[in-house]
This record gives structure tokens, C-alpha cells and sequence, in this order.
């Protein structure tokens, strides 16, 4: 039997709020019998959802974070809002963890700043699994600090470290710095620095990654600052969207391509579904107290189930509690 624990799930997120979140919701708790659910939302939306679903409470709130609004102010203004109430259930340990798919920006700001940093973590980092055919391959970080320093990617390495071995599955994952070369005296000033701080400080470090090895799972883990990690995560999902567009085009393009098309379809199914970034639901946010996930905005259904289910996870594999001690260390 799994470890029973409560999320906080913010009914407002994402762009097709609320049905996307409630249908994916309800699939979550039919799908672990030992969670529980608090829905932070209008009354109207989520009482009758938490009347008819077992292990559901509502959490009635009268704010909404749009996207457009400056994350900071908004989360410090409208306390009352589905986002803060959601971390703030959190902090006061009535939940273990949070899921949404609003405002990027806002679940950083509100994670950070009402649930609050582990005690020596310098930036909290969000980190994600990349669609990588050859195994899963854990990208931190992915926009949460554009500026970075040196030690705070050593700690970013630390963290996805832990990540990647108690919620990916990865054994003894092996961590790479992104960067322009393999040769450590490659790269920016920046990158050199890292690479120097990581080979000293971080025992399962394994040398730089270029662009071209981020996908073979050579490295489990690839650290980077937040804006060169965007970058390269953004251009990663956007070659592939293009690639199964071309691709399905290609095999539609004529009466012969459509039988091919017929004749592969299954294995092309399996494919497209190793590739999807729903398969984990969502980035978590690493280095707060609590397990922060923050889904697309653009989730459906099955991506925010799957949210939660790796909010789960992070809880019950005592994520934070992890992180604090390797940060200790």
C-alpha cells in the first residue's frame, strides 16, 4: 500500500480551466486509492466537483492570477487567489504538495515566497523529463533563473540528481553540464567555472554534454541555467511537434502512403507517446518545502492527472527532505 498523503490542486489553472483540471483530477483519484484532494477554486466550481468525488475536499477562494499579470505583485495582492491558497495549505502542512498549470511565473513566485526555500538552497530550479527515445533524461534548469552563478549549479545538479533517482527511477544517475564541447576547457568563462566546481564538489558528474547528446540518455541529468536550459527545452519540443506534422503529412500524401500509414500506425502511437511531454505532466519546482508541479498551460486532461501523479511522487519519495539533507552536506 502506498504512503497516504493530501495535494493541493488549483482548479483554476491552465488554459481550458476548469474542465481539464476537474476531469484530470478525477482520473488521479480513481487511479491511487491512497490520495487526497483539496480543490482550491470558485465555490461554484469546486464544491459540487468535491461533493461527488470521495477524498476530495473543496477549498472555496475569490481570486484568480491571469496569465498576463506580474507574478510577484499578483501573488502579494490577491492571497485568496486558487495559486496562493494552494501553496499556502502547503506551508500550514494541510497538503504535502501543490499542482497547477497556471502562471509559470506566479507558481514560482508563490512556491518561493509562501511555501518557502529549503533551508541553503540558493534558487529553487525547475526541472523536467525530457521525450527522449533512449531513456528518460532529467533538464534543470528550465526557466526559473536566467542569471546563474557556479554553485548554483552545483546545486541544481544536486537536486535533479535526487530527482531523477527517486521519482524517474534512475539508479546512480550521471550528471553532465551543457555546454559547447566535451573538453572541460570549453565554453564561456561561466561554463568553465561550473565545469571545475562541478568535477570537485559533485561525485557523480560526468563530464560536459553538447547539444547533440541530450536526447542518447548518455547523461541521466543536464544541468544548465535557466535561460539556456529554455532554450534548449523549447527547441527540442518544438522539433518535435514539426517532425510528427511533416511526418504526418508525408503519410497521408497519397492513396500508397495511407496504407503504409495503416501498417505502422501502432509502433508510430508508441512512439508519439515516449516523445509526449504529458507523460510526467508537468516541471517541478526543486529547492522549495513542499512538491511544487507546474503544468503546461496548454494541459489536458491526461497531462494533468499525470501532474498530479508526479506530485505524488516527489512526496512520497521524501524529495525535499533529500534535497535539505544534500544541501546540509
Amino acid at each position: 500500500m502506498a504512503e497516504k498523503i493530501t495535494l493541493s490542486v488549483d482548479a483554476l489553472g491552465g488554459d481550458d480551466a476548469p474542465g481539464v483540471v476537474l476531469e484530470g483530477t478525477a482520473a488521479a483519484l480513481a487511479e491511487d486509492p491512497d490520495l487526497s484532494i483539496v480543490l482550491c477554486g470558485p465555490r461554484e466550481v469546486v464544491e459540487p466537483f468535491a461533493a461527488a468525488h470521495e477524498r476530495c475536499v473543496a477549498r472555496p477562494t475569490t481570486e484568480e492570477i491571469s496569465m498576463g499579470e506580474h507574478p510577484a505583485n499578483a501573488v502579494r495582492t490577491k492571497k485568496d487567489s486558487s495559486l496562493v491558497v494552494g501553496c499556502r495549505l502547503v506551508k500550514e502542512g494541510e497538503a504535502q504538495g501543490f499542482f497547477s498549470a497556471g502562471s509559470t511565473g506566479a507558481c514560482l513566485a508563490a512556491a518561493t515566497l509562501v511555501m518557502g526555500r529549503v533551508k541553503g538552497v540558493a534558487r529553487p530550479a525547475l526541472c523536467t523529463v525530457l521525450p527522449a527515445p533512449a531513456g528518460p533524461v532529467v533538464l534543470c534548469d528550465v526557466g526559473a533563473n536566467a542569471d546563474c552563478k557556479p554553485e548554483y549549479l552545483l546545486q541544481f545538479a544536486q537536486m535533479a540528481s535526487i530527482y531523477a533517482r527517486e521519482v524517474v527511477g534512475v539508479d546512480a544517475p550521471k550528471a553532465g553540464l551543457l555546454n559547447i564541447g566535451s573538453e572541460e576547457a570549453k565554453g564561456s568563462q561561466f561554463a568553465q567555472e561550473c565545469h571545475q566546481l562541478l568535477s570537485k564538489e559533485l561525485p557523480n558528474f560526468a563530464g560536459n554534454c553538447e547539444g547533440d547528446d541530450v536526447l542518447t540518455a548518455r547523461f541521466d541529468v543536464v544541468v544548465a541555467d535557466g535561460f539556456t536550459g529554455n532554450v534548449c527545452l523549447k527547441t527540442i519540443e518544438g522539433a518535435v511537434s514539426v517532425l510528427f506534422k511533416a511526418l504526418k503529412g508525408a503519410l497521408t500524401s497519397s492513396p500508397v502512403a495511407k496504407l503504409g500509414a495503416l501498417a505502422v500506425k501502432g509502433s508510430l502511437s508508441g512512439l508519439k507517446s515516449t516523445l509526449s511531454a504529458e507523460t510526467y505532466g508537468g516541471a517541478p519546482l526543486l529547492g522549495v518545502k513542499g512538491a511544487c508541479i507546474v503544468g503546461h498551460g496548454s494541459s489536458s486532461p491526461t497531462a494533468v492527472k499525470n501532474g498530479i501523479h508526479t506530485a505524488a511522487k516527489v512526496v512520497r519519495g521524501k524529495v525535499p527532505e533529500l534535497i535539505a539533507q544534500a544541501v546540509a552536506r
